[in-house]
């Protein structure tokens, strides 16, 4: 039987491990799989555009498990109380191609976003930074917010939305977290001043420069995690120029990222290099970092094993009959028999 983890399950699941101990073990397993990059099978998502938003799906496999994502982002769903980004996945094993795992991802997707970028801050942001700027105050706000908090070090945000609704929100939900100190700023200028962490999620398709040049200051660490997509941007070029950029998957950044704006020989580094040893992060704290961060399948993969890890653990998640179980297995014929369903329910209970 295939284990099915749904939205209610995901929230007991987050609740029986607690939501920061869930992020920062999602990290070190994120951190595990970037070390090993070798050993995967990699391809650039297949991305199916309209004028109103994108369909994705997203695959990465290593000798064990195959595993891949579906997902969207429609900034205009909001208006129809619908998620702008909704999504579920699979994970298989590879000697047999047999699900063992499904599983919802939109909770799970602004999880490992903001392991992500907890995983990079670690490796290219300041030991000392303390302060941070929020610019998007949407469904990933928190998220982000509480990893730099909790596993950080950062003790004050700064935070601003063009819509105030949005912050409002951002911070009621926060308000149980004492030991962080948040600010409504009144513009992206003024969140950003002084902070040494600077992220942004914001969710419009297109090209926007949400941070311009005289906003930064010298040894900021930005993490640029709103521009996914063709045409979607967060950055002016300049800023980027003049920093040291960090990539997931070049080939998939280059398309997606705010580096989409810049020459394809423009320097980047690739951040599994950085997690293996094999070159450094930040070279000065004066420099100016960029996590160009756009989301690759390898996150998915580590949440898959995550999630399936943490189910298995604690009991949860149904067994669903979503592969054909029969005596002979080249017989499909059977269940389109009477009684069929019958014979499958009996074998799930």
């Amino acid at each position: 039987m295939t284990r099915f983890i749904d939205v209610p399950t995901m929230s007991r699941l987050v609740q029986a491990v607690g939501l920061e101990r869930f992020i920062g073990e999602l990290a070190d397993t994120l951190r595990e799989d970037f070390i090993r990059w070798n050993d995967f099978d990699k391809s650039a998502r297949v991305a199916s555009h309209s004028e109103i938003g994108v369909i994705e799906l997203m695959p990465v496999a290593d000798a064990h498990h195959y595993a891949f994502k579906y997902v969207n982002g429609h900034p205009g769903n909001t208006r129809q109380g619908l998620p702008t980004v909704m999504a579920f996945g699979v994970l298989a094993d590879v000697a047999t191609g047999y699900p063992v795992l499904l599983s919802e991802l939109t909770v799970a997707t602004a999880l490992r976003t903001c392991a992500t970028s907890l995983m990079a801050a670690r490796a290219l942001a300041r030991p000392d930074a303390r302060r941070m700027a929020l610019i998007g105050n949407g469904a990933q706000s928190e998220f982000q917010a509480l990893a730099f908090h909790a596993h950080l070090g950062i003790e004050e945000i700064a935070v601003f939305d063009v819509d105030p609704a949005a912050t409002d929100k951002l911070l009621r939900n926060l308000s149980v977290y004492p030991g962080l100190r948040l600010r409504r700023a009144s513009s992206t200028a003024d969140a950003v001043r002084g902070a040494d962490i600077v992220t942004t999620v914001t969710a419009d398709k297109t090209y926007a420069t949400i941070l311009t040049p005289e906003m930064i200051e010298p040894g900021m660490h930005l993490n640029a995690v709103g521009g996914d997509c063709p045409g979607k941007t967060e950055l002016h070029a300049d800023v980027l120029r003049g920093a040291r950029v960090f990539v997931e998957y070049e080939p998939q950044t280059r398309i997606e990222g705010d580096i989409q704006q810049l020459p394809a020989d423009f320097p980047v580094v690739d951040l599994w290099r950085v997690l293996a040893g094999q070159t450094v992060g930040r070279e000065s704290p004066q420099q100016v970092t960029v996590f160009d961060s756009v989301g690759f399948a390898l996150e998915d993969y580590s949440t898959l094993r995550y999630l399936l890890q943490q189910a298995e653990a604690h009991g949860l998640g149904q067994p669903v009959a979503l592969v054909p179980e029969a005596e002979d297995p080249k017989d499909l014929f059977r269940f389109t028999r009477p009684g069929a369903s019958r014979a499958v329910m009996r074998r799930v209970a």
